[in-house]
């Protein structure tokens, strides 16, 4: 198959984090702070990227604002002519970084939020005192002049927030929101009893979203991402397995998706031992997935199987065992109803509680 170029890709900075978050998508192994790649290696990717056709550079981790050398990071990206995108807790920007940051040619900032109080953010951020410093953070951002998109992970512990966050997004002046109802990998995996919302939450957190954005239309952009056990189909995963994004690890890996070091058959290239382009055309496991031939049944002769090729492979590996396996979100999986029920027990389990992120050193 005619393989495309990429549109966007994330940039794992570190793994480092201030925060704690039970739901972080990072792996549960996670490179330590001397395995990082330094910033010439990093500013090298960052050309590879955009002689590939990469458009929008994601600036993640962990906590971006852990690297000392982040306004130099910006600065590469933007002389190599990509779109650079911060995703940051704000835990670790001063007003003086974010000046720096502005002259470095920063684009837009995306800002986390684990909660609407003090009480909740903390609690779930398992860090004291970070609600504050997001909030006077978020003052700046905006003040400087940066686009700002609020991330809000939803789950059975703040989704009654909701509305709130909502509202709290409009406050800040962000052009746009991102309601996410947790997805169950990395850390997540880890504390689904905790997380789960139930199916009453997941519905209503739908007609909340809806109801928002007729309201907010021209206002503020809703971008949402329902809570997977509860449907009946799919998400069209990345966009497609290998075809719109990559991402590169703070140690060099580059993976199909940040969860795809759960699927023990893949073999993942690494930055330091080949070019990005090669990597992205010719890897074994951007190839794995790609297109439909490895699709099995019902997805092979399913009329969905352009519309969501199959679902996500690392939820099938998951839950089936079986990376090639129908995501069992599907109905049409033979495991729908097993990852129904999973939903259901884990969201009346009252008595989880939650294990909380650990940052490598």
């Amino acid at each position: 198959m005619t393989v495309p170029a990429p549109i966007a890709m994330l940039a794992e900075l570190t793994y480092r984090c201030p925060l704690s978050c039970p739901y972080c998508s990072n792996p549960i192994e996670m490179a330590q702070k001397d395995r990082e790649l330094p910033t010439d290696l990093w500013l090298d990717v960052f050309r590879q990227a955009a002689g590939l056709g990469v458009l929008q550079l994601h600036l993640s981790g962990g906590e971006p604002a852990s690297r000392r050398d982040l306004a130099d990071l910006v600065r590469g990206a933007r002389d190599a002519g990509l779109y650079t995108n911060l995703i940051t807790s704000a835990i670790g920007l001063t007003q003086r970084r974010l000046d720096e940051l502005e002259t470095a040619g920063l684009d837009h900032v995306q800002l986390s939020l684990q909660g609407t109080d003090a009480a909740m953010a903390d609690h779930i951020g398992g860090y004291a005192g970070g609600f504050k410093r997001k909030m006077q953070a978020a003052e700046w951002i905006v003040d400087a002049g940066f686009p700002l998109t609020l991330n809000a992970v939803v789950h059975r512990q703040n989704l009654h927030q909701l509305p709130d966050a909502i509202d709290m997004a409009v406050a800040m002046k962000a052009r746009r929101m991102e309601v996410a109802i947790v997805q169950f990998h990395g850390w997540a995996m880890q504390n689904r009893a905790a997380l789960m919302p139930t199916r009453a939450q997941a519905a209503e957190a739908s007609r909340i979203v809806a109801e928002a954005r007729k309201r907010l239309e021209g206002i503020m952009v809703i971008d949402y991402v329902p809570a997977d056990y509860h449907e009946d189909y799919p998400k069209r995963c990345m966009g497609g397995w290998g075809t719109t994004g990559l991402n590169v690890t703070p140690d060099g890996q580059v993976l199909p998706c940040h969860a795809a070091q759960t699927i023990p058959t893949l073999t993942f290239d690494n930055v330091r031992d080949r070019p990005l382009a090669d990597i992205w055309h010719n890897g074994s496991a951007f190839n794995a997935y790609r297109g439909e031939d490895w699709m099995q049944e019902p997805c092979r002769s399913c009329d969905r199987r352009k519309l969501d090729f199959g679902g996500c492979r690392c939820q099938a590996m998951a839950i089936a065992g079986d990376p090639a396996a129908t995501d069992p979100v599907c109905i049409k999986s033979p495991l729908h109803g097993k990852i129904q029920n999973m939903a259901d027990e884990f969201a009346a389990d009252d008595t989880a509680t939650l294990t909380y992120r650990v940052s490598p050193r």
